[in-house]
């Protein structure tokens, strides 16, 4: 399948009832659909595209709590946190020190207060989300390069790409597809079709299969760490 746009998205999916694109009931359909189905996707594929580095913001000197920063989206999980040095420096001139996660405890354990002790951070542990904690508490406003997923904004009509149109166009249109069989009442036993809506999860999980192994060979996490596919063949993995 080629890339697809919402206007494409929409032509295919009321191809697929079939129903006119234009209905009116379809087209308040719709948004739940994609959100659903990019949902769905989002969670359960570690998708290299929802990676994003945001850099824009210091920490407080002797405050050890650190706003995680907006500037670029919002950040749903943290992966690695950057300090730069030297204080004030930004990342594009600076050095990085990556933070060691750690839970919130033990930095509450091991600096209890702002005032206790101050210094370079050297840990970080999230205490919601938006917050994290250092430890220790700063002892100079250092700029943070937080690295994490973030969800891009929503297929829409104004905003007709997204990474799964773009990446995974067949794995979106399957999700898709799951959802559209409650809006064709095609979920019971009693049904039109009642196989409908698992032969189309059936088909969401093989194509859920195939990208997940394609995600692993783009982040070198694949065959020995390395970006070959996997292989039967290749034990011990390759060092």
């Amino acid at each position: 399948m080629s890339q697809l746009n919402y206007t494409t998205y929409v032509t295919q999916l009321a191809n697929f009832f079939p129903i006119s694109s234009a209905d009116a009931n379809f087209l308040t359909f719709l948004p739940g659909n994609i959100e659903y189905s990019e949902n769905r996707i989002y969670r359960e594929l570690d998708l290299l595209e929802v990676q994003q580095t945001d850099a824009t913001t210091a920490c407080s000197s002797g405050n050890r709590n650190f706003t995680l920063p907006t500037g670029v989206g919002t950040f749903v999980t943290v992966d690695q946190i950057n300090l730069i040095t030297p204080t004030g420096t930004l990342s594009s001139a600076g050095s990085r020190y990556p933070l060691n996660p750690v839970s919130p405890e033990y930095i509450d354990l091991t600096w209890p207060s702002n005032s206790f002790s101050t210094g370079q951070p050297k840990y970080f542990g999230r205490r919601n989300n938006t917050l994290v904690v250092l430890g220790p508490s700063p002892d100079s406003p250092y700029y943070l390069e937080v690295i994490g997923v973030q969800r891009p904004v929503a297929l829409s009509s104004g905003n007709s790409s997204t990474p799964l149109t773009q990446y995974v166009p067949d794995l979106f249109m399957a999700a898709c597809l799951v959802h559209a069989y409650g809006y064709m009442k095609d979920f019971g036993g009693t049904t039109d079709n009642p196989q409908g809506a698992i032969s189309w999860e059936t088909q969401f999980n093989i194509l859920m299969k195939s990208a997940s192994v394609e995600q692993a060979r783009a982040k070198f996490h694949a065959e020995g760490w390395t970006s070959e596919s996997p292989s039967p063949l290749a034990t011990p993995p390759r060092v």
